[in-house]
This record gives C-alpha cells, sequence and structure tokens, in this order.
C-alpha cells in the first residue's frame, strides 16, 4: 500500500487530483474540478464557495505557505450517484517552522469524470489539553471552540 493511501481511493478524479496535491502539482489538480465545482462547509458556512477558480486560490496558498505540504488517505469508500467518502488528514509546515495538521471527512460527488461537489468537513488538528469532559463542558458552558477557561 502506498503511504499517502490514496491506493484506496477508486481510479477516477479523485484519486488523480490527490496523486496532483502530493506532487504539488496545481495544473493537473485544476484539471480534475469542474468549473461549476460547489464546496460546502457545513460546520463553516461562510467557507462554502462554487468555481474552480477559488479552488486554485485556495490551493496555490496552500502550497506556497506549506511547501512540504502532504496529504494522506485514511480510508475510502463509494456511494451512489458517483459520490466518494474519504476519511484524510493533511500536513505541512510554515515559514515560521510550526507544524500545521488538518484532519476530516469530505464527500465528493463525481460528474462526467470531474469532481463535481464536496461537503467539506476538514478541521484543525487540536493539540489542546483537555479531554472529553473539558470539551463537553465547554459546550455545556457555551464557550466551544473558543479559549479555554
Amino acid at each position: 500500500m502506498d503511504a499517502s493511501g490514496i491506493d484506496r481511493v477508486p481510479d477516477g478524479p479523485v484519486r488523480r487530483m490527490l496523486a496532483a496535491a502530493n506532487r504539488h502539482d496545481l495544473e493537473a489538480m485544476l484539471t480534475e474540478f469542474a468549473d461549476d465545482y460547489r464546496n460546502t462547509t457545513p460546520a463553516h458556512p461562510a467557507r462554502s464557495f462554487t468555481g474552480s477558480v477559488q479552488v486554485r486560490k485556495n490551493w496555490a496558498a496552500l502550497f506556497a505557505g506549506l511547501p512540504d505540504l502532504s496529504l494522506t488517505v485514511h480510508d475510502a469508500a463509494t456511494g451512489p450517484a458517483g459520490r466518494i467518502w474519504l476519511e484524510w488528514s493533511n500536513r505541512g509546515t510554515r515559514a515560521d517552522g510550526s507544524v500545521q495538521r488538518a484532519a476530516g471527512v469530505s464527500i465528493l460527488t463525481v460528474r462526467d469524470d470531474r469532481i463535481a461537489a464536496a461537503q467539506f468537513y476538514l478541521e484543525p488538528v487540536d493539540h489542546e489539553p483537555g479531554d472529553v469532559n473539558v470539551a463537553i463542558g465547554e459546550a455545556v458552558r457555551g464557550n466551544a471552540g473558543g479559549g479555554r477557561p
């Protein structure tokens, strides 16, 4: 098995896009997206967008700001209507030497051999102290996602 886990993804545009991302080949990545690609981010609705132009802008910034960015697929599943579920993560080093990590799930829709849409649930990995009891307490007190007490 490939260390990136991309071989878990069925042949097609999602697999090609992930491989291109790991090569930092922006142009190859963009050929895998439909012009009217729709990215929906349910946990952060204001971050949702439509269009491959924004895909270019996002990934160009990621490649520039995280020059060693790598993606890893932990699991993948296919579903009806051209859907592919990915559990994946990424890691990259910022200019200041700090490491950025994110993990989550994306549900991608393939149409006409292009990625047409995604439900995007990728979040930064939280390295803050505190177990599940702390997280539930913060949720109940109303400051979940905010600063620590």
